[in-house]
């Protein structure tokens, strides 16, 4: 079963200093019949103008990560950990039994644009803990590249969840396939280009679509094409 959400229908803002969309109940969006779709329970594409951000702010019992797509993203928190990610950067945080946090565009210049995900983890009351990983942007060219996973990896965080988060970028007209177990979901969120899914659904930039009970999946890039896959429980 596909059900597409186009993005015209995600739920977007505008505060200048931050304009973003949530694709899932979030903040002011509340919606109870969109909560989450397996452990996947935030999915924000966000854009943060120079030198602003989220001050000082508390989380537990969610594994939370933070895909940069341009710009620079400055992450501090109680437990001691600093970072600056840029493109080809992923941040996973694990909130456990609480962490206080800070976000910021590390630029004075140009704006940051990232999409944050959370999802709910396996057990709850977990050691807060926190990663920083990179990726060579180059090596997403014709593949599903895992940059996030339970088992981690090179170049990829580790989740205290089972699932895996990939990245890929196709040339027009090329296809790649992905094997689902018929008992887990696919999410898939195209953030540029335009591609098909199994030679009928149509996703064009920033649509998304919740896939359960397909094991065999088709994708072809209608043109150049950069696009996101959750393999979830």
């Amino acid at each position: 079963m596909f059900t597409r959400y186009p993005a015209e229908e995600r739920f977007s803002f505008d505060r200048g200093w931050l304009q973003g969309s949530h694709s899932f109940s979030f903040s002011e969006y509340q919606d109870p019949n969109n909560v989450s779709f397996g452990p996947l329970r935030v999915f924000n594409d966000d854009v943060i103008a120079p030198s602003r951000g989220f001050g000082a702010h508390p989380h537990s019992d969610m594994e939370i990560v933070s895909i940069i797509l341009e710009g620079q993203l400055r992450h501090e928190d109680n437990i001691g950990n600093v970072a600056v990610s840029s493109f080809g950067g992923v941040q996973r945080m694990s909130a456990g039994t609480g962490v206080v946090h800070t976000e910021h565009n590390a630029s004075d210049e140009t704006h940051c644009n990232l999409l944050q995900l959370w999802f709910e983890p396996e057990a709850r009351g977990l050691k807060p803990s926190y990663m920083s990983s990179s990726y060579n942007p180059a090596s997403l060219n014709g593949q599903l590249l895992p940059i996030v996973s339970r088992q981690g990896g090179e170049n990829q965080a580790t989740i205290h969840q089972d699932m895996t988060i990939y990245l890929s970028r196709l040339e027009k007209g090329q296809e790649i396939p992905f094997v689902q177990h018929p008992d887990r979901r696919t999410y898939v969120f195209v953030i540029q280009g335009s591609l098909t899914m199994n030679q009928e659904h149509l996703l064009s930039k920033r649509d998304a679509v919740r896939i359960e009970q397909e094991t065999h999946l088709q994708m072809t890039a209608e043109e150049p094409v950069f696009f996101l896959l959750i393999d979830l429980p």
